[in-house]
Protein backbone atom coordinates (compact mmCIF):
# COMPACT_ATOMS: atom_id res chain seq x y z
CA UNK A 1 0.00 0.00 0.00
CA UNK A 2 1.02 3.82 -0.66
CA UNK A 3 -0.18 7.12 0.86
CA UNK A 4 -3.36 7.81 -1.24
CA UNK A 5 -3.38 10.99 -4.01
CA UNK A 6 -5.59 12.80 -1.70
CA UNK A 7 -2.91 12.84 0.91
CA UNK A 8 -2.01 16.18 2.11
CA UNK A 9 1.83 17.74 2.64
CA UNK A 10 2.99 20.45 3.99
CA UNK A 11 3.96 22.70 7.06
CA UNK A 12 2.44 24.34 10.38
CA UNK A 13 3.23 27.19 11.93
CA UNK A 14 1.78 29.90 14.81
CA UNK A 15 0.74 33.60 14.08
CA UNK A 16 2.16 34.61 17.78
CA UNK A 17 5.42 32.80 16.79
CA UNK A 18 5.70 33.84 13.23
CA UNK A 19 3.75 36.93 11.99
CA UNK A 20 5.02 39.30 14.39
CA UNK A 21 3.37 43.20 13.55
CA UNK A 22 3.34 43.33 17.16
CA UNK A 23 1.44 47.57 17.77
CA UNK A 24 0.77 47.49 14.17
CA UNK A 25 -2.86 48.02 11.99
CA UNK A 26 -4.77 47.47 15.49
CA UNK A 27 -3.64 44.80 16.62
CA UNK A 28 -3.95 44.04 19.95
CA UNK A 29 -1.65 42.41 22.98
CA UNK A 30 -1.87 38.75 23.13
CA UNK A 31 -0.65 36.82 26.17
CA UNK A 32 2.79 35.70 24.51
CA UNK A 33 3.91 39.03 23.73
CA UNK A 34 4.66 39.59 27.88
CA UNK A 35 6.33 36.27 27.52
CA UNK A 36 10.37 37.41 28.44
CA UNK A 37 13.11 34.96 26.48
CA UNK A 38 14.68 33.68 29.63
CA UNK A 39 18.71 33.65 30.13
CA UNK A 40 18.29 30.12 31.16
CA UNK A 41 16.08 29.04 27.83
CA UNK A 42 18.05 26.04 26.93
CA UNK A 43 16.55 24.27 29.98
CA UNK A 44 13.49 23.98 28.22
CA UNK A 45 11.38 24.42 31.38
CA UNK A 46 7.83 25.77 29.78
CA UNK A 47 6.39 25.75 33.45
CA UNK A 48 8.85 28.67 34.34
CA UNK A 49 8.99 30.22 31.35
CA UNK A 50 5.70 30.76 30.83
CA UNK A 51 5.13 31.91 34.59
CA UNK A 52 3.68 35.29 34.88
CA UNK A 53 2.20 37.74 37.77
CA UNK A 54 0.04 40.68 37.15
CA UNK A 55 3.19 42.76 38.37
CA UNK A 56 5.45 41.17 35.10
CA UNK A 57 2.94 41.78 32.56
CA UNK A 58 2.93 45.53 33.77
CA UNK A 59 6.20 45.93 33.77
CA UNK A 60 6.46 43.73 29.97
CA UNK A 61 3.41 45.97 28.13
CA UNK A 62 6.12 49.45 29.81
CA UNK A 63 9.00 47.33 27.96
CA UNK A 64 8.71 48.97 24.32
CA UNK A 65 11.81 47.14 23.80
CA UNK A 66 10.95 43.57 21.52
CA UNK A 67 14.81 42.34 21.83
CA UNK A 68 13.56 40.08 25.31
CA UNK A 69 9.54 39.49 23.58
CA UNK A 70 10.37 37.46 20.68
CA UNK A 71 7.05 36.95 20.11
CA UNK A 72 6.62 40.54 19.56
CA UNK A 73 8.42 40.31 16.57
CA UNK A 74 8.18 36.72 15.25
CA UNK A 75 9.75 36.20 11.82
CA UNK A 76 7.88 39.20 10.12
CA UNK A 77 5.15 37.05 8.32
CA UNK A 78 2.63 39.19 8.45
CA UNK A 79 5.22 41.32 6.13
CA UNK A 80 6.86 38.77 4.26
CA UNK A 81 4.30 35.98 3.88
CA UNK A 82 4.44 36.25 0.15
CA UNK A 83 7.59 35.08 -0.34
CA UNK A 84 7.46 32.18 2.35
CA UNK A 85 4.85 31.15 0.71
CA UNK A 86 6.64 31.02 -2.29
CA UNK A 87 9.33 28.62 -0.96
CA UNK A 88 6.31 26.47 0.51
CA UNK A 89 4.60 26.39 -3.09
CA UNK A 90 8.47 25.68 -4.24
CA UNK A 91 8.21 22.46 -1.92
CA UNK A 92 5.16 21.63 -2.99
CA UNK A 93 2.84 22.21 -0.17
CA UNK A 94 -1.13 20.96 -0.85
CA UNK A 95 -1.41 22.48 2.76
CA UNK A 96 0.06 25.15 5.68
CA UNK A 97 -1.26 25.20 9.05
CA UNK A 98 -1.70 29.01 10.10
CA UNK A 99 -3.29 29.97 13.65
CA UNK A 100 -5.57 33.44 13.45
CA UNK A 101 -4.79 36.06 16.05
CA UNK A 102 -7.09 36.64 18.00
CA UNK A 103 -6.22 39.96 18.98
CA UNK A 104 -5.84 41.21 14.99
CA UNK A 105 -9.34 40.95 14.64
CA UNK A 106 -10.90 41.83 18.25
CA UNK A 107 -7.69 44.13 20.23
CA UNK A 108 -8.99 43.13 23.45
CA UNK A 109 -11.55 40.51 22.83
CA UNK A 110 -14.38 42.41 23.84
CA UNK A 111 -14.58 44.85 20.81
CA UNK A 112 -18.49 44.12 19.09
CA UNK A 113 -16.60 45.03 15.84
CA UNK A 114 -13.49 43.26 14.37
CA UNK A 115 -10.31 45.37 12.96
CA UNK A 116 -10.89 45.73 9.12
CA UNK A 117 -7.20 45.83 8.84
CA UNK A 118 -6.83 42.25 10.65
CA UNK A 119 -9.32 40.89 8.26
CA UNK A 120 -7.89 42.57 4.99
CA UNK A 121 -4.45 41.18 6.21
CA UNK A 122 -5.94 37.39 6.20
CA UNK A 123 -8.16 37.53 3.19
CA UNK A 124 -4.99 38.24 1.48
CA UNK A 125 -2.98 35.40 3.06
CA UNK A 126 -6.10 33.15 2.53
CA UNK A 127 -6.21 34.33 -1.40
CA UNK A 128 -2.51 33.93 -1.88
CA UNK A 129 -2.47 30.27 -0.59
CA UNK A 130 -5.10 29.91 -2.95
CA UNK A 131 -3.81 31.19 -5.77
CA UNK A 132 -0.68 28.59 -5.42
CA UNK A 133 -2.53 25.63 -4.75
CA UNK A 134 -1.70 25.33 -1.22
CA UNK A 135 -4.90 24.82 0.80
CA UNK A 136 -5.36 26.33 4.78
CA UNK A 137 -5.46 24.43 7.74
CA UNK A 138 -6.37 27.11 9.84
CA UNK A 139 -6.23 27.20 13.63
CA UNK A 140 -9.06 29.52 15.86
CA UNK A 141 -6.92 29.16 18.90
CA UNK A 142 -3.25 28.79 18.98
CA UNK A 143 -1.04 29.99 22.15
CA UNK A 144 -2.58 33.73 22.09
CA UNK A 145 -5.98 34.87 24.06
CA UNK A 146 -6.46 38.62 24.08
CA UNK A 147 -4.32 39.89 26.97
CA UNK A 148 -6.73 42.25 28.06
CA UNK A 149 -9.28 38.88 28.92
CA UNK A 150 -6.86 37.75 30.96
CA UNK A 151 -6.11 40.90 32.57
CA UNK A 152 -9.81 41.69 33.52
CA UNK A 153 -11.49 38.45 33.44
CA UNK A 154 -8.47 35.69 34.07
CA UNK A 155 -9.17 34.18 30.75
CA UNK A 156 -10.93 30.95 29.96
CA UNK A 157 -12.10 30.94 33.98
CA UNK A 158 -14.89 33.53 32.95
CA UNK A 159 -17.59 31.49 30.96
CA UNK A 160 -18.38 35.15 28.89
CA UNK A 161 -15.32 33.99 27.49
CA UNK A 162 -17.26 31.65 25.22
CA UNK A 163 -19.53 34.14 23.59
CA UNK A 164 -16.35 36.29 23.23
CA UNK A 165 -14.88 33.45 21.53
CA UNK A 166 -18.09 32.90 19.66
CA UNK A 167 -18.11 36.16 18.01
CA UNK A 168 -14.57 35.94 17.10
CA UNK A 169 -15.46 32.18 15.19
CA UNK A 170 -18.42 33.41 13.66
CA UNK A 171 -16.17 36.49 12.23
CA UNK A 172 -13.39 33.93 10.95
CA UNK A 173 -15.92 31.69 9.27
CA UNK A 174 -18.49 34.62 7.63
CA UNK A 175 -14.99 36.46 6.31
CA UNK A 176 -12.86 33.65 5.40
CA UNK A 177 -14.62 30.77 5.42
CA UNK A 178 -15.50 30.72 1.26
CA UNK A 179 -11.67 29.97 0.92
CA UNK A 180 -10.84 27.75 4.55
CA UNK A 181 -12.31 24.63 4.51
CA UNK A 182 -10.61 22.71 7.05
CA UNK A 183 -10.31 24.07 10.67
CA UNK A 184 -9.17 23.22 14.07
CA UNK A 185 -10.99 24.66 17.35
CA UNK A 186 -8.01 24.44 19.89
CA UNK A 187 -3.85 23.87 19.82
CA UNK A 188 -3.15 21.39 22.24
CA UNK A 189 -6.14 22.02 24.11
CA UNK A 190 -4.79 19.61 26.88
CA UNK A 191 -1.99 21.95 27.99
CA UNK A 192 -4.24 23.76 30.05
CA UNK A 193 -2.73 22.53 32.92
CA UNK A 194 0.71 22.67 32.43
CA UNK A 195 1.34 26.28 30.76
CA UNK A 196 -2.65 28.13 32.17
CA UNK A 197 -1.58 31.29 31.10
CA UNK A 198 -0.51 30.73 27.72
CA UNK A 199 -3.57 28.22 27.00
CA UNK A 200 -5.99 29.84 29.08
CA UNK A 201 -5.07 32.91 30.12
CA UNK A 202 -4.91 32.43 33.25
CA UNK A 203 -2.71 34.62 35.68
CA UNK A 204 -2.22 32.00 38.66
CA UNK A 205 -2.09 34.63 41.71
CA UNK A 206 -5.28 36.20 40.99
CA UNK A 207 -6.99 32.72 41.11
CA UNK A 208 -8.20 32.93 44.59
CA UNK A 209 -11.98 31.15 45.18
CA UNK A 210 -10.93 27.97 44.06
CA UNK A 211 -7.74 26.08 43.32
CA UNK A 212 -5.16 26.47 40.50
CA UNK A 213 -6.72 22.80 39.28
CA UNK A 214 -10.04 23.45 39.77
CA UNK A 215 -9.70 26.70 37.54
CA UNK A 216 -7.73 25.32 34.81
CA UNK A 217 -10.07 22.24 34.48
CA UNK A 218 -12.76 25.03 34.34
CA UNK A 219 -11.12 26.55 31.93
CA UNK A 220 -10.79 23.80 29.65
CA UNK A 221 -14.14 22.85 30.27
CA UNK A 222 -15.15 26.31 28.87
CA UNK A 223 -12.89 25.51 25.83
CA UNK A 224 -15.18 22.47 24.94
CA UNK A 225 -18.29 24.30 25.22
CA UNK A 226 -16.90 27.15 23.22
CA UNK A 227 -15.08 24.32 20.30
CA UNK A 228 -18.31 22.09 20.06
CA UNK A 229 -20.20 25.34 19.47
CA UNK A 230 -17.64 26.34 17.17
CA UNK A 231 -18.65 23.25 15.43
CA UNK A 232 -21.98 24.05 14.76
CA UNK A 233 -22.02 27.50 13.84
CA UNK A 234 -19.52 26.35 11.48
CA UNK A 235 -21.95 23.44 9.83
CA UNK A 236 -24.75 26.08 9.88
CA UNK A 237 -22.69 28.37 7.32
CA UNK A 238 -20.27 26.17 5.37
CA UNK A 239 -21.53 22.74 5.56
CA UNK A 240 -19.01 21.54 2.92
CA UNK A 241 -15.88 22.55 5.68
CA UNK A 242 -14.46 20.15 8.67
CA UNK A 243 -13.69 20.97 11.78
CA UNK A 244 -10.97 18.88 13.82
CA UNK A 245 -9.85 18.86 17.69
CA UNK A 246 -6.07 18.55 18.19
CA UNK A 247 -4.33 17.22 21.06
CA UNK A 248 -0.50 16.82 22.47
CA UNK A 249 0.45 13.34 21.74
CA UNK A 250 2.65 12.54 24.48
CA UNK A 251 2.87 9.02 24.15
CA UNK A 252 3.79 7.33 27.51
CA UNK A 253 5.15 4.17 28.03
CA UNK A 254 5.57 2.51 31.71
CA UNK A 255 9.23 2.83 33.24
CA UNK A 256 9.28 -0.96 34.02
CA UNK A 257 6.50 -3.98 33.94
CA UNK A 258 5.77 -3.04 38.08
CA UNK A 259 2.09 -3.07 38.00
CA UNK A 260 2.64 0.60 39.88
CA UNK A 261 4.50 1.82 36.97
CA UNK A 262 1.46 0.46 34.68
CA UNK A 263 -1.00 1.73 36.41
CA UNK A 264 0.32 5.04 36.90
CA UNK A 265 0.91 5.34 32.57
CA UNK A 266 -2.31 4.70 32.29
CA UNK A 267 -3.70 7.41 34.70
CA UNK A 268 -2.07 9.81 33.09
CA UNK A 269 -3.21 8.40 29.48
CA UNK A 270 -6.78 9.00 30.72
CA UNK A 271 -6.26 12.52 31.24
CA UNK A 272 -4.70 12.92 27.90
CA UNK A 273 -7.16 11.36 25.84
CA UNK A 274 -9.91 12.96 28.15
CA UNK A 275 -9.54 15.91 25.79
CA UNK A 276 -9.89 14.20 22.56
CA UNK A 277 -13.19 11.97 24.17
CA UNK A 278 -14.62 15.07 24.72
CA UNK A 279 -14.27 16.71 21.22
CA UNK A 280 -14.31 13.80 18.87
CA UNK A 281 -16.44 11.12 20.94
CA UNK A 282 -18.80 13.86 22.90
CA UNK A 283 -19.02 12.99 26.34
CA UNK A 284 -16.60 12.35 29.21
CA UNK A 285 -15.86 8.77 30.33
CA UNK A 286 -17.10 8.09 33.87
CA UNK A 287 -14.12 6.58 35.20
CA UNK A 288 -12.12 10.29 34.11
CA UNK A 289 -14.74 12.03 36.00
CA UNK A 290 -14.37 9.59 39.16
CA UNK A 291 -10.58 10.56 38.54
CA UNK A 292 -11.19 14.01 38.58
CA UNK A 293 -13.01 14.28 41.70
CA UNK A 294 -10.43 12.73 43.43
CA UNK A 295 -7.82 14.93 42.30
CA UNK A 296 -11.19 17.61 43.67
CA UNK A 297 -12.11 18.42 40.55
CA UNK A 298 -15.94 19.24 39.55
CA UNK A 299 -16.78 19.58 36.10
CA UNK A 300 -18.79 22.81 35.85
CA UNK A 301 -21.53 21.65 33.58
CA UNK A 302 -24.11 24.39 33.33
CA UNK A 303 -27.65 23.13 31.18
CA UNK A 304 -27.27 22.27 27.28
CA UNK A 305 -23.72 21.87 27.73
CA UNK A 306 -23.70 18.12 27.75
CA UNK A 307 -26.15 18.21 24.49
CA UNK A 308 -23.56 20.67 23.07
CA UNK A 309 -20.62 18.10 23.66
CA UNK A 310 -22.75 15.00 22.32
CA UNK A 311 -23.75 16.90 18.98
CA UNK A 312 -20.98 18.94 17.65
CA UNK A 313 -18.26 16.46 17.86
CA UNK A 314 -14.90 16.82 15.86
CA UNK A 315 -14.61 15.58 11.78
CA UNK A 316 -11.28 14.88 12.50
CA UNK A 317 -8.59 14.42 15.19
CA UNK A 318 -5.39 16.09 14.92
CA UNK A 319 -2.21 16.41 16.77
CA UNK A 320 1.07 17.02 17.23
CA UNK A 321 4.14 14.41 17.97
CA UNK A 322 7.33 15.08 18.56
CA UNK A 323 8.66 12.62 21.34
CA UNK A 324 7.56 9.77 23.62
CA UNK A 325 8.29 9.62 27.34
CA UNK A 326 7.67 7.00 30.42
CA UNK A 327 6.36 7.38 33.38
CA UNK A 328 7.09 5.61 36.56
CA UNK A 329 6.01 5.89 40.60
CA UNK A 330 9.86 6.06 41.85
CA UNK A 331 10.34 9.46 42.97
CA UNK A 332 14.12 9.01 42.30
CA UNK A 333 13.64 8.66 38.44
CA UNK A 334 15.56 11.15 35.98
CA UNK A 335 12.96 13.58 34.28
CA UNK A 336 14.01 14.92 31.10
CA UNK A 337 11.88 17.64 29.24
CA UNK A 338 9.43 17.00 25.95
CA UNK A 339 6.91 19.13 24.72
CA UNK A 340 5.52 21.69 28.06
CA UNK A 341 6.44 18.61 29.93
CA UNK A 342 8.54 16.75 31.63
CA UNK A 343 8.97 12.93 31.52
CA UNK A 344 10.99 9.71 32.79
CA UNK A 345 13.85 9.68 30.33
CA UNK A 346 13.82 6.63 28.44
CA UNK A 347 17.07 4.79 28.17
CA UNK A 348 16.62 3.48 24.96
CA UNK A 349 16.21 6.22 22.99
CA UNK A 350 18.24 9.24 22.00
CA UNK A 351 17.71 13.02 22.53
CA UNK A 352 18.00 16.26 21.39
CA UNK A 353 20.01 19.25 22.89
CA UNK A 354 17.38 20.20 24.37
CA UNK A 355 16.86 16.92 25.83
CA UNK A 356 13.48 16.06 24.10
CA UNK A 357 13.45 11.66 23.50
CA UNK A 358 13.52 10.91 19.57
CA UNK A 359 10.71 7.94 18.71
CA UNK A 360 9.63 7.32 15.33
CA UNK A 361 7.74 3.79 16.35
CA UNK A 362 5.92 5.95 19.16
CA UNK A 363 4.44 7.65 16.17
CA UNK A 364 3.11 4.68 14.32
CA UNK A 365 2.05 3.65 18.18
CA UNK A 366 0.17 6.71 18.40
CA UNK A 367 -1.36 6.98 15.01
CA UNK A 368 -2.68 3.55 15.59
CA UNK A 369 -4.12 3.84 19.29
CA UNK A 370 -5.93 7.21 17.93
CA UNK A 371 -7.59 5.74 14.82
CA UNK A 372 -8.56 2.46 16.49
CA UNK A 373 -9.81 4.45 19.79
CA UNK A 374 -11.96 7.00 17.14
CA UNK A 375 -12.27 5.58 13.53
CA UNK A 376 -12.27 9.08 12.46
CA UNK A 377 -9.32 10.39 10.04
CA UNK A 378 -6.14 11.58 11.39
CA UNK A 379 -3.78 14.76 10.77
CA UNK A 380 -0.66 14.65 11.79
CA UNK A 381 -0.10 18.54 12.38
CA UNK A 382 3.03 19.03 14.19
CA UNK A 383 6.31 16.97 13.97
CA UNK A 384 9.70 18.49 13.73
CA UNK A 385 12.83 18.31 15.31
CA UNK A 386 14.40 21.56 16.80
CA UNK A 387 18.45 21.75 16.64
CA UNK A 388 21.17 24.56 16.67
CA UNK A 389 22.10 24.82 12.73
CA UNK A 390 25.29 26.64 11.28
CA UNK A 391 25.84 28.22 7.83
CA UNK A 392 29.01 26.86 6.32
CA UNK A 393 31.30 29.58 4.75
CA UNK A 394 29.61 28.86 1.35
CA UNK A 395 26.57 30.19 2.53
CA UNK A 396 24.96 25.52 2.84
CA UNK A 397 22.93 24.04 5.73
CA UNK A 398 24.05 20.96 5.90
CA UNK A 399 21.38 19.78 8.28
CA UNK A 400 21.04 16.04 7.61
CA UNK A 401 20.17 15.11 11.25
CA UNK A 402 16.64 16.76 10.49
CA UNK A 403 16.13 14.35 7.09
CA UNK A 404 17.25 11.45 9.13
CA UNK A 405 14.58 12.36 11.84
CA UNK A 406 12.39 13.05 9.26
CA UNK A 407 12.73 9.86 7.22
CA UNK A 408 12.47 7.65 10.15
CA UNK A 409 9.23 9.35 11.32
CA UNK A 410 8.10 9.31 7.56
CA UNK A 411 8.83 5.18 7.48
CA UNK A 412 6.72 4.72 10.65
CA UNK A 413 4.05 7.35 9.07
CA UNK A 414 3.58 4.88 6.36
CA UNK A 415 3.45 1.72 7.96
CA UNK A 416 1.12 2.77 9.96
CA UNK A 417 -1.30 3.92 7.13
CA UNK A 418 -0.41 -0.11 5.16
CA UNK A 419 -1.80 -1.51 8.67
CA UNK A 420 -5.22 1.03 8.42
CA UNK A 421 -5.35 3.84 10.01
CA UNK A 422 -6.99 6.70 7.58
CA UNK A 423 -4.80 9.59 7.53
CA UNK A 424 -5.47 13.02 6.18
CA UNK A 425 -2.07 14.94 5.37
CA UNK A 426 0.92 16.05 7.52
CA UNK A 427 2.28 19.12 8.37
CA UNK A 428 5.81 19.99 9.92
CA UNK A 429 6.81 22.21 12.83
CA UNK A 430 7.76 24.60 11.34
CA UNK A 431 8.48 24.63 7.78
CA UNK A 432 10.65 27.92 8.89
CA UNK A 433 12.46 28.80 11.67
CA UNK A 434 10.60 30.82 13.99
CA UNK A 435 10.40 31.60 17.50
CA UNK A 436 10.17 28.73 20.03
CA UNK A 437 6.80 28.51 21.80
CA UNK A 438 8.27 26.84 24.74
CA UNK A 439 11.58 29.00 24.97
CA UNK A 440 11.32 31.86 22.88
CA UNK A 441 14.27 31.02 21.10
CA UNK A 442 15.41 31.45 17.87
CA UNK A 443 18.31 29.34 18.18
CA UNK A 444 16.00 26.25 18.51
CA UNK A 445 15.53 25.73 14.75
CA UNK A 446 13.03 23.50 13.01
CA UNK A 447 12.68 24.70 9.40
CA UNK A 448 13.80 23.40 6.13
CA UNK A 449 14.15 27.39 5.44
CA UNK A 450 16.75 29.22 7.66
CA UNK A 451 15.82 32.80 9.17
CA UNK A 452 18.65 35.22 9.43
CA UNK A 453 18.00 36.30 12.95
CA UNK A 454 19.30 35.81 16.59
CA UNK A 455 17.54 35.41 19.89
CA UNK A 456 18.45 38.74 20.65
CA UNK A 457 16.67 39.88 17.15
CA UNK A 458 20.03 40.59 15.36
CA UNK A 459 20.22 39.50 11.76
CA UNK A 460 18.66 40.45 8.47
CA UNK A 461 15.70 37.91 8.55
CA UNK A 462 17.02 36.97 4.62
CA UNK A 463 15.36 33.31 4.14
CA UNK A 464 17.94 30.40 3.32
CA UNK A 465 16.68 26.75 2.06
CA UNK A 466 18.35 24.35 3.58
CA UNK A 467 19.60 20.63 2.36
CA UNK A 468 16.24 19.96 4.06
CA UNK A 469 14.63 21.49 1.98
CA UNK A 470 15.25 19.77 -0.82
CA UNK A 471 14.79 16.45 0.57
CA UNK A 472 11.17 17.32 1.70
CA UNK A 473 10.23 18.63 -1.82
CA UNK A 474 11.78 15.27 -3.18
CA UNK A 475 9.78 13.43 -0.25
CA UNK A 476 6.50 15.48 -1.64
CA UNK A 477 7.23 14.96 -5.36
CA UNK A 478 7.13 11.31 -4.90
CA UNK A 479 4.11 11.31 -2.10
CA UNK A 480 6.47 9.59 0.26
CA UNK A 481 7.43 6.76 -2.11
CA UNK A 482 11.16 8.68 -2.12
CA UNK A 483 13.01 8.51 1.32
CA UNK A 484 16.28 8.64 0.42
Amino acid sequence: MALSDTFLWGGALAANQAEGGWGEDGRGWVVTDVLRRHPNADNDDFAALHAVTLESIAEAKADPDPTYFPKRRGIDFVHRYREDLALFAEMGFSVLRVSILWSRLYPTGEELEPNEAGVAYYLDLFEEMQRLGIQPLVTLSHFDAPLELAVTRNGWLDRATIALFERFARTCFEKFGHLVKMWISFNEIDGMERHPFTSGGIIEETVTETSITQACYTALHHQFVAGASATRMLRELHPDAQMGCMITMLTTYPRTCHPDDVAATRAKERLLYMCSDVQAGGSYSPIVLRQLAEMGVTVPFEEGDAELLRENTADFVSFSYYMSMTESVDPNAERTPGNTVLGVKNPYLGSSEWGWQIDPIGLRISLLDLYDRYRKPLFIVENGLGMRDTVDADGRIRDDYRVEYFRAHFEQMIQAVDEGVDLMGYTSWGPIDLVSSSTSQMSKRYGFIHVDLDDLGNGTLERRRKDSFHWYRQVIESNGSNLN
